[in-house]
């Protein structure tokens, strides 16, 4: 796989402050609920559209990208189920009469890499990917691939779930995230030439029918220690530590594997730290029981310190974040079940 590097992130997700809350040792307390926050180009845009766009926003901020060289690649699974059930009820009241031709592009699988692509104005490969709790690693690897085949300089890669009126209902009442995961990827070299830091290099992938086999096609390559391990169940014995963000988040679903990926950033700022492995899919993510995407398909990703990351943080322990530290409430996209 040729090199690719992760070199900016923002999330915006429900009690989350950013990616070093991920690890789940930040004990700040959420502020005021910022739903009724205004911001221009949101409205009458599903839930999901309107978290990535906010994520994709704080990630891109003071970052200039190649317009025609910039890919956006989504992974989610419910995005805007909303919207469609939304037209579904509409046409059983009112038959299509009553449909807004307005809205009819919002019914699109691929509205949220859109909006993404033209609120930036990005027309590089835009792709949204629906391949079950995989998908969000899934989406790193395609990331690599554009970078890898020229088809893109840039990679701007999203996983965003929404826990809407009609995900709760489809759910039961699971607990699930609410957020989105932003992540800029781009080659080493042009991270170089614009004075980025690289923070994490996406160093393999492995995807396959059994979870020993996907994380032996990612680390077959790599003889140092791993020191963090990113997914739900049993430890493989590849990690000294494991850590399960759905237990904190909810079932992630589609988001899982860019929110993992994020989570791995702040463990590489430490000196020591230098290596990450992420394992999504099967039974044992705690996401399977949903139902969603292939039952045998599992996914892992190792992602590594680059030589370029000077570490930034402590080496004794996690770092938490203080006290005072400002966290996001839930309101990053509006009423969290609404019908905007």
């Amino acid at each position: 796989m040729k090199r690719a590097v992760i070199t900016g992130c923002a999330l915006a997700v429900t009690g989350v402050a950013d990616e070093y809350d991920l690890l789940g040792l930040g004990t700040a307390a959420a502020p005021e609920d910022d739903a009724a926050r205004a911001e221009i180009g949101l409205r009458h845009k599903d839930r999901a559209s309107r978290l990535a766009l906010r994520a994709t926003r704080r990630a891109l901020r003071g970052v200039t990208l190649p317009a025609s060289g910039t890919a956006v690649i989504v992974s989610s699974n419910l995005g805007n189920l909303d919207t469609v059930c939304e037209f579904v009820d509409t046409i059983g009241k009112e038959t299509v009469v009553g449909l807004s031709p307005m809205r009819v592009p919002h019914m699109s699988s691929n509205v949220t890499a859109s909006w993404i692509a033209l609120d930036h104005g990005l027309r590089g490969p835009n792709i949204t990917l629906c391949s079950g709790t995989t998908s969000g690693l899934d989406a790193i690897f395609w990331a690599t691939a554009l970078l890898a085949a020229g088809r893109a300089e840039v990679a701007v890669v999203v996983g965003v779930e929404p826990d809407t009126a009609p995900v709760a209902r489809l759910h039961g009442g699971t607990a699930r995230l609410d957020g989105a995961v932003c992540l800029i990827l781009e080659t080493p070299a042009r991270a170089r030439a614009r004075g980025a830091r690289p923070r994490a290099e996406i160093h393999a992938y492995g995807r396959a029918a059994d979870r020993a086999e996907a994380v032996h096609r990612a680390t077959r390559t790599w003889r140092d220690p791993i020191g963090l391990r990113l997914a739900a169940g049993p430890g493989t014995g590849h990690a000294a530590i494991t850590v399960d963000l759905t237990a904190r988040l909810g079932r992630c679903s589609g988001a899982l594997g860019v929110l993992q990926c994020a989570a791995a950033l702040p463990w590489l700022d430490r000196p020591g730290h230098d290596a990450v492995l992420a394992v999504a899919g099967d039974d044992g993510t705690g996401d399977r029981p949903d139902g969603e995407g292939d039952p045998s398909a599992v996914a892992a990703v190792l992602l590594t310190r680059p030589a370029e990351n000077v570490p930034t943080r402590p080496a004794d322990g996690l770092l938490a974040r203080p006290a005072d530290d400002v966290t996001y409430g839930n309101g990053f996209g509006g009423d969290r079940h609404d019908d905007a």
